[in-house]
């Protein structure tokens, strides 16, 4: 098992920034795809951004793609996503997730590609 705890979250206006953190702890010498989705009220989760093991690959949903980065820390069992530029449309719970490394076929944006889910931090952009 593995547990996700995402943290940085909170009130920006418009054309700021936050850093949101999403740390691993359990099984975590397993090697795990890490990925963001987010979920904003009366709406879907959606994919934001992912990137695998390595850290030799990123991906980011169209919405975000210049104004977030995504990063990882392996010795800390940390993933990072740095936000800026934030607008209000990005307002949502933001939720990382895990997913085995050694899966044979590789979806980062879809949610199956997942194993295990943290609880969310939320973001609220004023305009």
């Amino acid at each position: 098992q593995v547990q996700l705890v995402e943290s940085g979250g909170g009130l920006v206006q418009a054309g700021g920034s936050l850093r949101l953190s999403c740390a691993a702890s359990g099984r975590t010498n397993s090697r795990y795809d890490m990925g963001w989705f987010r979920q904003a009220p009366g709406k879907e989760r959606e994919f934001v951004a992912a990137i695998r093991w390595s850290a030799t690959n990123t991906y980011y949903t169209n919405s975000v793609k210049g104004r977030f980065t995504i990063s990882r820390d392996n010795a800390k069992n940390t993933v990072y996503l740095q936000m800026n530029s934030l607008k209000p449309e990005d307002t949502a719970i933001y939720v990382c997730a895990a997913g085995d490394s050694s899966r044979s076929y590789y979806a980062p944006r879809d949610a199956y590609n997942y194993d295990y889910w943290g609880q969310g931090t939320p973001v609220t952009v004023s305009s």
